[in-house]
């Protein structure tokens, strides 16, 4: 047990060092939630008073946090996929360590650096004057869900490194899934919304679940006008994002089994 903590503080360790040496990254991976919150936060303020959302901006920052935990996530196992088309991965799978502590390591290092930007876009959002209503405790439950979310789409992200043959179908892959469940959510505007078909996606869509949850935290009651903790909507969001998790981690492991044997 302590070789397998040491192992995976080793490869921990290996990719903060990685992303300290290519900043860029992180700030390629924020590009697009930045965007989303300046500019369409700021074309669409009179809109969301329309639908009596409130400001916008606050009404928008969920579905940007998920749509920044699930980018960074799904990108997760590109630096992976390197590794295993210049064969550091392979020599890595042949060593005298464990094989569970590699991916544990990299799983931990994507979560460790999607926990930082969501910070990040906390504090840019804090910047426009949006205030999390719910405080420290709605903080702290942002970064849960977001962490409850980010566990299942590093899974899938890992899963694809090892599977796909290159590193042009993996981007492929994130170039068609991002955007489309981000929009397939509620993410911009409420369920209700959205034309019926949209709807239907959307309830089934793990990002909604997590969108809805968050939003909870950040936004005032509007009947009370007050920070209520939503239990009921809070549980049930857990339970979803917990079966998703559960269920991608079963298949995941399945299909790594098959893969590395």
């Amino acid at each position: 047990m302590f070789d397998f903590i040491q192992e995976t503080k080793a490869q921990v360790v290996r990719w903060l060092i990685h992303l300290r040496r290519e900043p860029f990254n992180m700030a390629f991976n924020l590009l697009n939630p930045v965007i989303l919150l300046i500019f369409m936060g700021g074309a669409f303020q009179a809109y969301g008073r329309n639908l009596m959302l409130g400001d916008y901006r606050a009404y928008l920052l969920p579905g940007i946090l998920t749509l920044t935990v699930f980018g960074n996530s799904m990108g997760g196992g590109i630096p992976l996929l390197f590794d295993k088309e210049n064969g550091l991965l392979s020599r890595l799978l042949t060593a005298p360590v464990s094989r569970a502590s590699i991916l544990v390591g990299r799983f931990l290092a994507v979560n460790i650096n999607t926990t930082l930007q969501c910070l990040i876009m906390l504090g840019l959002g804090l910047v426009f004057g949006v205030r999390v209503a719910t405080g420290i405790g709605g903080i702290l439950g942002l970064l849960i869900v977001a962490l409850l979310l980010g566990f299942g789409v590093t899974v899938i992200s890992m899963v694809l490194a090892f599977v796909v043959h290159n590193h042009g179908d993996f981007f492929a892959i994130m170039g068609i899934t991002a955007l489309p469940f981000t929009f397939l959510s509620s993410a911009f505007v409420p369920l209700d919304a959205l034309p019926g078909w949209m709807q239907l996606v959307a309830r089934v869509n793990p990002m909604t679940y997590a969108i809805d949850g968050m939003r909870s935290l950040v936004l005032l009651d509007p009947s009370t006008r007050s920070a209520v903790w939503d239990w009921h909507l809070l549980g049930r969001m857990v339970v979803v994002l917990l079966v998703f998790d559960a269920l991608v981690l079963w298949l995941g492991a399945r299909a790594l089994r098959r893969h590395l044997q």
